[in-house]
């Protein structure tokens, strides 16, 4: 396999690819390397760039000039895969790595494409292109460190670049958890021991311990990746073991209501099902509904002792095991202290709002990891009628950012929003290969 490169500085690459397993492939045959610089393709003193067009400053490369490069490395070695290293491009993933890789194997010819500037004109990557590569939402000053990660990520994949193809197949990011702790000699350092498990000689347990510590890892620093990734219900059910637990509240009382006042408001039987639905999917323990009214918690202990019944039990067992998880209670106070006698812990408060106004502590639908590392359990809070009061809201530990579209429409049911709300917390939605 010949891997042409493209740059405006080819020495950047010369210890690179001189170094470790890449300059073992290339002494053992397996890969080879051309790297041209577009400076080559210009008569002398001619620049490789220009002025853009319209308004901005910079400079980029001439179509022309790239158009030289690449028809030259495909006289010389063949039709090639080309990959444009671009801001614009797919993220790079070990589940676009390894589709890439299968690229590397099918072809004789690689070419990567690095530029330098303010890029290159567009339409030399629209017009050759068969993949465009980002390594993430950062600005570099050039394509060449990202071509080098590119290479050295797929390259791993290509047989006879790694000794031993297992330490590929089992490392980080090559499945929905990331790599477990490993340790060496001495067994203490700086007062840190090497767990016991691991130096017991069991191998079934330390196997165990290291899927365990790998899905804690995962959970905990890289839950957007695991949420992505197709999952066995093994998988899920040991990531889930180390999500602490989740419970939600809608409030009928402290709400906002016409003309600035606070109050209550009624319950509606809807929000009692399809929120202790969504709870249920989502693995919340408890859905509990706050009103001071007596009626109001009449009319929901009615509708909650019929699913208990068995005549609702035999009606739809799904529906029972849903609305099992209603609670009902008079204040948010009374909340807050069931959630603190089943957890040991007063919970962190998560309010929720339509209004920009009441976010003094927002946080955002990525933000597990910072709520997570309070080591308590979560209460997502609710509202109905015109939303939350200042009170609760200031309650909170933290509001979460409202749910938007591509309008200006903002008036969501409670019910749907907090379909949205749970699904962007927890939600799994895989992509790449399994999407």
């Amino acid at each position: 396999m010949n891997i042409s490169i493209l740059t405006v500085f080819s020495q950047i690459y010369d210890s690179f690819l001189q170094t470790s397993l890449i300059k073992r492939a290339q002494e053992a045959g397996t890969v080879s390397f051309d790297i041209q610089e577009f400076f080559s393709f210009c008569e002398p003193k001619e620049r490789i760039d220009s002025p853009t067009f319209g308004h901005g400053a910079g400079m980029v490369i001439k179509p022309e000039v790239v158009q030289k490069a690449v028809e030259k490395q495909e006289t010389k070695h063949g039709k090639a895969f080309k990959i444009f290293l671009s801001p614009q491009g797919k993220k790079l993933d070990q589940t676009l790595a390894k589709k890439l890789s299968q690229k590397f194997l099918e072809t004789k010819h690689v070419m990567l494409i690095s530029s330098r500037y303010e890029g290159m004109d567009s339409r030399v990557e629209e017009y050759y292109a068969d993949e465009s590569v980002s390594v993430g939402d950062v600005v570099l000053m050039g394509g060449d460190v990202p071509t080098m990660m590119l290479l050295e990520t797929v390259l791993r994949y290509v047989p006879g670049v790694v000794g031993k193809q297992e330490s590929v197949e089992y490392e980080s990011f090559s499945g929905p958890f990331v790599d477990y702790p490993q340790y060496a000699a001495p067994v203490e350092w700086n007062g840190i021991k090497v767990p016991d498990i691991v130096r017991s000689g069991d191998h079934g347990k330390v196997s165990e311990w290291r899927e365990a510590k790998a899905a804690e890892k995962t959970v905990k620093g890289h839950f957007e990746w695991l949420r992505s990734h197709l999952m066995t219900d093994e998988q899920k059910s040991l990531a889930a073991s180390f999500i602490p637990s989740h419970y939600v509240v809608l409030m009928h009382d402290e709400i906002l209501l016409e003309k600035g006042r606070v109050g209550t408001t009624s319950v509606a039987s809807l929000d009692i099902h399809d929120i202790a639905r969504s709870s249920r999917t989502y693995g919340l323990k408890k859905y509990f509904i706050v009103t001071p009214l007596e009626d109001q918690q009449k009319i929901i202990q009615k509708l909650l002792s019929f699913w208990d019944s068995d005549v609702g039990k035999t009606y739809n067992r799904g529906r029972h095991d849903a609305v099992s998880r209603v609670c009902i209670e008079p204040s948010l106070q009374d909340v807050l202290k069931r959630i603190e006698e089943e957890e040991g812990k007063n919970p962190v408060i998560i309010s929720t709002s339509a209004q920009e106004s009441d976010l003094s502590n927002p946080i955002n639908y990525y933000d597990q990891e910072k709520v997570w590392s309070l080591d308590r359990p979560v209460l997502f809070v609710l509202g109905t009628g015109r939303g939350l009061s200042e009170k609760v809201i200031k309650k909170s530990d933290f509001v979460l950012l409202p749910i938007n579209g591509f309008s200006n429409f903002n008036h969501l049911s409670v019910r749907s929003a907090a379909a949205i709300i749970f699904d962007r917390w927890f939600g799994i939605s895989t992509k790449g290969e399994h999407s």
